[in-house]
């Protein structure tokens, strides 16, 4: 079983990238030190997704790091990926925790203390929370303060992870907030040296996460 650590969480963004380009990067971010991946893909139709899942995961396994599919539990069970992560609008937790079973992972996106408990509750594992800043992403967003993100990592006894807009000049901030780990897109992805954006994220969150 792969190690469940989400210290340093890579949510992917393959926006105008050809396959192997978007698949080089994701295996530079991999080798240089990201400890889970995140699959997002809110354009891509159901075979789409599959179809490139299948190659994530080839290098998730490679380096032995989780594998997560964003939103779509049925590609998750397809491609036999490590766990899917739920945001507020997609199926309930407790109901892919029946489809999914235990031993797969479940995350969820919260944005208030009492939705991370709900979440928890229905038998999430982990809880990700944000946007502490603004994002490039296309993902929509809706912005949370720290003391919000430090009420909710205090209310729930599984890890609480930050997202959005997010580097290794900013994390700082995050200094005892609570948080186990923070998810980042565009700090790797858009990097120009994504081996030296992973080194430098990684240094930061060991000192904000005290590791």
């Amino acid at each position: 079983m792969k190690k469940f650590d989400p210290s340093l969480y890579l949510v992917t963004d393959s926006s105008d990238l050809e396959d192997d380009i978007f698949l080089s990067k994701i295996d530079i971010a991999l080798k240089s030190g990201v400890t889970m991946l995140q699959l997002r893909e809110k354009q891509k139709t159901a075979i789409e997704s599959i179809y490139l899942a299948q190659k994530v995961k080839k290098l998730t396994d490679k380096y032995d790091i989780p594998f997560i599919i964003d939103d779509r539990v049925e590609v998750a069970l397809a491609v036999e990926a490590d766990g899917v992560h739920l945001g507020e609008e997609d199926m309930p937790v407790n109901m892919a925790r029946r489809i999914l079973g235990e031993r797969m992972i479940i995350g969820a996106s919260s944005k208030t203390p009492e939705a991370a408990r709900r979440a928890y509750a229905m038998g999430a594992d982990y809880i990700g929370s944000g946007a502490i800043y603004p994002t490039t992403t296309k993902v929509k967003t809706v912005q949370i303060t720290i003391d919000t993100l430090k009420s909710i990592a205090a209310g729930v006894p599984i890890p609480t992870l930050a997202i959005g807009g997010l580097n290794a000049q900013n994390l700082y901030t995050l200094a005892h907030s609570g948080i186990k780990g923070i998810c980042v897109v565009s700090a790797i992805m858009k990097a120009d040296n994504i081996a030296n954006s992973v080194i430098e994220l990684k240094k930061a969150v060991k000192e904000i996460l005290e590791i």
